[in-house]
């Protein structure tokens, strides 16, 4: 089909859809900070009126237990496929404040990027899907298909109380395929699309000792230090020489990448160089021996410590032996591996480890499944298409190392699968200071998801039941 007038509309409102996207990053919607809640709220709040505008015949806010989700529909005939897009409105903190350029809810554009709090992850891609939809709706009067939107207020903080809103409400959720644009294309230029994305388990440990810290040099030789046992215990859980986390069977239900696969992500070859500039400027990568940097960041298992703590951390010193210590780990699963299951089979390799003379209590939070979607999937076959046309250039099917809850919870709980379509760049540093946006790549992203309704309306089967 030509779609050189919905290119059209798009160019035509191309400042107007810049400046909604500018004012909808001003909120400071921080779902982790209960300071933030209100406007957490308000930001669900202007995200539904913006719904409305786009042309969703409806759009409400969803209660939770904790922040509101903004649900919108646009179902015209129960015999077209369905498609839920799924996103969310709630951004990370902003700490460390003193390395932003400029304030991190006051957006400003610099050399063609949107620098600000959360405009890469999601707002500008969810901005994005609702410009798509009134430039398709302005111009050619209705959509192919269905669409649903789902935008919760919790991503940031674990997707908390997203699981039970799926259970509860499962009838807005009924869908041939699910749409997600919380992702980041390979490089500028070079489109892709992700197929697959690494579960997570997320532990906690506390290493105990004497009822009360204890002056080291009345006790110190006789009683073992907590965080001596600790940095024991941790270090026995990888192999420093090959990179293998050492967990007995934590390998076990590995389902190992075919030839093809890795043939193919071979074709998304990561420029080292760049990379290590991306991750600080380190000397050199490290990881599991036998695979490269792209294949550890993406279809191998990981265990990483992520924090740790005991003692004095105070100016000058205090000669102590602590009472406790303690880290946070985290594992990152591939398909086959099991939540449930490694984070038994780290428990069990801590207690393992523990040396008689001290404590430990394991504490396991949250967990997601891997999740991947076949390469040969219509949603992906119609994505690949929609990218293509915009970008000139062949997508590369790849796989992201990090994990998106919802996906894994509409898989598992609906047997709905995902197709990721995302326009970010890999420097557009989420979660760090100075997040920015590419402003072409925005709207880039609108012309990619007015194509992508097209493909998706003659490849999919169309068997959900529509509300």
């Amino acid at each position: 089909m030509n779609v050189s007038d919905l290119d059209a509309y798009c160019t035509a409102n191309r400042d107007r859809f810049t400046a909604e996207l500018v004012d909808f990053c001003r909120i400071p919607s921080i779902s982790a900070d209960p300071a933030h809640a209100a406007d957490v709220r308000r930001n669900a709040e202007h995200l539904a009126a913006g719904a409305l505008a786009a042309g969703f015949r409806s759009a409400e806010l969803i209660e939770t237990g904790g922040h509101p989700a903004v649900y919108a529909e646009l179902v015209r005939d129960p015999s077209l496929p369905t498609v839920l897009i799924y996103a969310h409105h709630d951004v990370q903190p902003v700490d460390p404040l003193d390395e932003w350029g400029s304030p991190p809810f006051e957006p400003v554009i610099v050399d063609g990027e949107i620098r600000c709090r959360g405009v890469a992850d999601d707002k500008a891609h969810v901005w994005m899907h609702l410009k798509a939809v009134e430039a398709y709706l302005r111009v050619r009067g209705e959509l192919p298909l269905n669409l649903r939107l789902i935008v919760e207020g919790e991503e940031e903080i674990g997707s908390a109380h997203f699981e039970e809103l799926i259970g509860s409400r499962a009838q807005l959720f009924a869908s041939d395929l699910c749409v997600v644009s919380d992702t980041a294309m390979h490089g500028r230029g070079q489109p892709s699309i992700c197929v697959g994305l690494r579960g997570f388990v997320d532990m906690e440990l506390e290493v105990t000792g004497p009822s009360s810290d204890l002056h080291s040099g009345e006790f110190g030789g006789a009683v073992l230090n907590p965080i001596e046992a600790l940095a024991r215990i941790l270090a026995s859980l990888r192999d420093g020489r090959t990179g293998r986390v050492t967990v007995p069977g934590f390998y076990d239900d590995v389902d190992e990448v075919g030839a093809e696969e890795r043939a193919r992500l071979g074709a998304a070859a990561l420029d080292e160089a760049a990379f290590l500039e991306l991750a600080g400027g380190i000397p050199e990568g490290h990881g599991e021996a036998g695979y490269t940097t792209q294949e550890r960041r993406t279809i191998r298992p990981t265990l990483e410590i992520n924090g740790i703590w005991g003692g004095y951390q105070g100016p000058g010193s205090k000669t102590i032996i602590p009472a406790r210590a303690g880290a946070k780990i985290t594992c990152r699963l591939v398909p086959r591996q099991r939540p449930d299951d490694v984070a038994r089979k780290v428990r069990e390799a801590i207690a393992a480890a523990t040396p008689p003379a001290v404590r430990v209590a394991v504490t396991v939070r949250a967990g997601s499944h891997p999740v991947v979607t076949p390469s040969d999937h219509p949603g992906v076959r119609a994505a690949v298409d929609a990218m293509r046309e915009v970008f000139g250039a062949e997508p590369i099917l790849t796989r992201e190392g990090g994990s998106i809850h919802p996906v894994e919870m509409f898989a598992r709980r609906l047997g709905l699968p995902t197709v990721l379509v995302g326009v970010g760049l890999p420097d557009d540093r989420i979660h760090a200071p100075n997040e920015k946006m590419d402003v072409e790549q925005y709207h880039a992203g609108m012309r990619v998801l007015t194509r992508l309704w097209d493909a998706l309306a003659v490849m999919l089967p169309g068997r959900a039941v529509a509300r």
